[in-house]
């Protein structure tokens, strides 16, 4: 006997198959994200604890949980799952966002008391330290020019090393190149400058100064240059490298006019922030510059100063006047450093191949 689809009776859809379940608000994040820090500063008062910070963490913790125990009652476990690890995500991020927030408030705030015009264009020369007054045009010169030599030296002789690596380099001579790079990617500073005051001061007999310190500067980061040159060429398609080759063209020719070229945003940003990296170091100048009071323009004969080493004079000192002059310098060293990141940022997304038609 047929029968036909009219006869045949609906089938019911079981509850656990269906496919709308309930959903928190949007709100919901933020509003368990307020009653969390309510809650936390509550917890905080009735504890004692006179930590923000202590608040902070009570709070975040609390905002965990909280989240895990309304998302369960509404959502069901394992979107509960879901919203705790983004939930933790951003508490990550809060809590490495804080302590940079916190140093940068702190510098401005203190730093902005002594900067001017006259801060930045008065030397050291005949101020007394417990007095009011100096500047740090020395030590902007200074820091200039040791990080400009160290720039002219690593920057070619990176680049050539990373083209030989990536175009050239095969067996044991790359292999240990490759492997001599990544050890000099975490050697102190310390120890390079080290190494330059025992070889280019006490073994050839040489004075202070500022090309000391850049020889020093170059070895912290010539691995840098290397390293970010290298993937940057890497990233490079072969095809270009292959069709150029097809058209006869030589080897050293197709990496001039092809590889460099395509990869030229890149390469500038990894130097750029290499020179970023080296701008605030010390300890290589506390060793082979030994500072200066009164501007030096002459980086091969005599001491210079530098920011970096600037602050650590500074704060050495021990007194008023001279903490407003380190934290007035810690924060124009910060805003080189910014300034130096903009403009690699700028560079790679102006030298960034272009998408679309």
């Amino acid at each position: 006997m047929s029968h036909t689809i009219a006869d045949k009776a609906p089938v019911a859809v079981p509850a656990t198959r269906r496919l709308s379940q309930r959903r928190m608000p949007r709100w919901a994040p933020a509003a368990i994200a307020a009653a969390a820090i309510l809650l936390g500063i509550g917890i905080g008062l009735a504890a004692g604890l006179e930590s923000r910070i202590q608040w902070g963490m009570i709070a975040l913790l609390l905002f965990v949980a909280g989240t895990y125990a309304v998302t369960t009652a509404v959502e069901g476990r394992r979107q509960a799952k879901d919203r705790v690890v983004t939930s933790l995500v951003w508490a990550c991020f809060i809590v490495a966002i804080v302590p940079l927030y916190s140093l940068i408030a702190t510098t401005i705030s203190k730093g902005l008391k002594v900067l001017d015009g006259n801060f930045l264009s008065h030397s050291m020369g005949g101020v007394i330290t417990i007095q009011p007054g100096g500047g740090i045009y020395h030590a902007i010169i200074g820091t200039v020019e040791q990080v400009g030599i160290a720039t002219l030296i690593a920057t070619p002789i990176g680049l050539l090393t990373a083209v030989y690596l990536v175009e050239y380099g095969k067996g044991k001579l790359a292999k240990a190149v490759t492997f001599f790079v990544d050890v000099m990617t975490g050697i102190p500073s310390i120890v390079a400058g080290l190494f330059i005051l025992t070889v280019w001061v006490l073994m050839l007999g040489n004075g202070p100064s500022g090309f000391a310190g850049s020889m020093a500067l170059t070895i912290l980061m010539l691995p840098v240059v290397v390293r970010s040159t290298e993937e940057m060429l890497k990233l490079v398609p072969n095809e270009l490298r292959e069709a150029s080759l097809a058209l006869g063209v030589p080897k050293w020719r197709t990496i001039l006019k092809v590889v460099l070229p395509t990869a030229i945003g890149g390469i500038t940003t990894g130097v750029m922030l290499a020179v970023a990296r080296i701008t605030g170091e010390t300890a290589p100048i506390m060793l082979l510059v030994f500072g200066s009071q009164i501007i030096n323009n002459n980086p091969f004969e005599g001491g210079q100063s530098s920011l970096s080493y600037y602050v650590f004079e500074q704060f050495q000192n021990g007194n008023d006047a001279s903490y407003d002059r380190a934290w007035a310098a810690a924060l124009v060293l910060i805003a080189f450093v910014m300034i130096l990141n903009m403009v690699a940022r700028g560079i790679a997304r102006w030298k960034a191949p272009k998408t679309g038609r």
